[in-house]
């Protein structure tokens, strides 16, 4: 069963930008935004494609560093997003993984999700593209989750479960368990941190 958010951030607060990022084509963007919207029920909207940041690359590494692609990303002025979404095909880490699907900070303002490692698959196995899109979907509002102040979540059918590979990927829920419901739904009324 699919269970939604009631509508709680009026669209004049803000909406959720997904920003492409790069040689990002396809339906990955517009994926996302409405699954946002479908699962969230945020007002989410596509937004104009933006270039890869050069600075961000690792040379050592040969890949995109999350935590500078999120510096970059939110030093820009990002009109009327609440949050943004920035979406990348080029494969990205943090300093204690060897990659990640994607990386957001809590409560902050801008996650990355790069599509580059999920249509990866076992060689015997090749993903289809509903699986894949599937995956990226799921990618996406985690880290929006995160944007929202939710903690990774012990609940391995939870949303916010952590994902380490795409096995645990596959496995994950699009739906969020009670206790991150109520915690989204607080963080949705009170989107600066205040509560009553």
């Amino acid at each position: 069963m699919v269970l939604k958010l009631e509508k709680h951030m009026p669209s004049e607060n803000g909406i959720i930008g997904v920003l492409p990022i790069g040689n990002v084509t396809g339906p990955a963007p517009k994926i996302i935004a409405a699954h946002i919207a479908g699962y969230f029920n945020l007002d989410a909207r596509v937004l104009p494609p933006q270039d890869l940041p050069a600075k961000a690359m690792d040379r050592q590494r040969l890949q995109y560093d999350a935590g500078r692609l999120i510096n970059i990303f939110e030093a820009h002025q990002w009109a009327e997003s609440l949050k943004l979404v920035a979406v990348l095909d080029v494969d990205i880490f943090v300093p204690i993984f060897t990659h990640v699907f994607g990386e957001a900070r809590q409560g902050g303002k801008v996650a990355v999700v790069s599509l580059f490692r999920l249509g990866d698959a076992l060689p015997t196995a090749r993903p289809s593209q509903a699986s894949i899109l599937e995956r990226i979907a799921k990618v996406a509002l985690h880290e929006l989750g995160h944007l929202f102040n939710l903690q990774h979540c012990d609940n391995a059918q939870c949303l916010m479960h952590f994902s380490g590979g795409l096995e645990d990927l596959d496995l994950l829920s699009f739906n969020l368990c009670r206790y991150c419901r109520a915690y989204l739904k607080d963080a949705l009324f009170f989107p600066t941190g205040e509560s009553v």
